[in-house]
């Protein structure tokens, strides 16, 4: 009988050392051993092979209006792709380098291409699509970047939350950028995230969240498991009292 107190009494203390507290599951934490970061300035997106890019010509000379046909009433937006070379094929002119360029500067760059066919030309440019991915403990799939400083926090609210057996502690952002693909991991439990370089989402990042060990344990399994281990201690006890 001994040993049967002994292991429900193991089972008691493993099951409450498994539990989710607030100081594993919490937002926004001041605690000073979580990772305390370091402000960055924002990083404007920049122009990558294959974006797809949709451009507004604002004119008062008609002839240039008409050099892109989407300009037309009553027609969609034409996208011109970035290709693998970095440029841009936009009508009219020849190719236009832009991979590497932040938005505003590949506006400025077509804007002052097409200024050699009228001086008050402005130019408006946009990626036809801006989405990121969601994969791992929280909503998964694709989702729409609906403005230019999207948060971490929003990114995942807009895909559904978090899942209670997400590993906060060391949350991914995969980034493919100009210069390859890097990865960044962090903690998003702590506060200081805010403004950090961690806390901005931006055009076909994938964030990632991993499970936490701890879910095993909290989940229905586990009392299965430690159900059905302790039926058989019980029932081998019961065999020895017999004998």
């Amino acid at each position: 009988m001994k040993l049967f107190s002994k292991t429900v009494l193991f089972v008691f203390i493993l099951s409450l050392s498994s539990c989710y507290t607030r100081y594993s599951t919490n937002l926004l934490q001041e605690r000073k051993n979580l990772p305390q970061y370091t402000q960055a300035n924002f990083e404007d997106y920049r122009l990558q092979v294959n974006d797809e890019l949709v451009i507004r010509v604002i004119t008062t000379n008609e002839s240039l209006k008409y050099m892109f046909p989407f300009m037309a009433k009553g027609q969609n937006a034409s996208s011109y792709k970035v290709f693998e070379d970095g440029t841009v094929d936009f009508p009219y002119l020849s190719r236009v380098p832009l991979a590497g360029k932040t938005i505003k500067e590949a506006e400025l760059t077509v804007r002052d291409r097409l200024r050699e066919f009228a001086d008050d030309v402005e130019v408006k440019l946009g990626l036809k699509t801006q989405s990121y991915c969601v994969i791992g403990e929280a909503g998964r799939g694709y989702f729409p970047i609906y403005k230019e400083r999207l948060t971490i926090f929003q990114a995942l609210a807009i895909a559904g939350g978090i899942n209670e057996g997400a590993l906060l502690s060391k949350v991914k952002i995969i980034r493919t950028t100009n210069n390859g693909t890097i990865i960044k991991t962090f903690d998003i439990r702590t506060k200081s995230i805010i403004e950090s370089e961690f806390y901005y989402i931006q055009p076909n990042d994938i964030i990632y969240l991993d499970v936490s060990k701890k879910k095993f344990w909290a989940s229905s399994n586990f009392v299965q498991f430690m159900g059905l281990i302790t039926s058989s201690i019980t029932l081998f006890v019961l065999v020895l009292t017999i004998k």
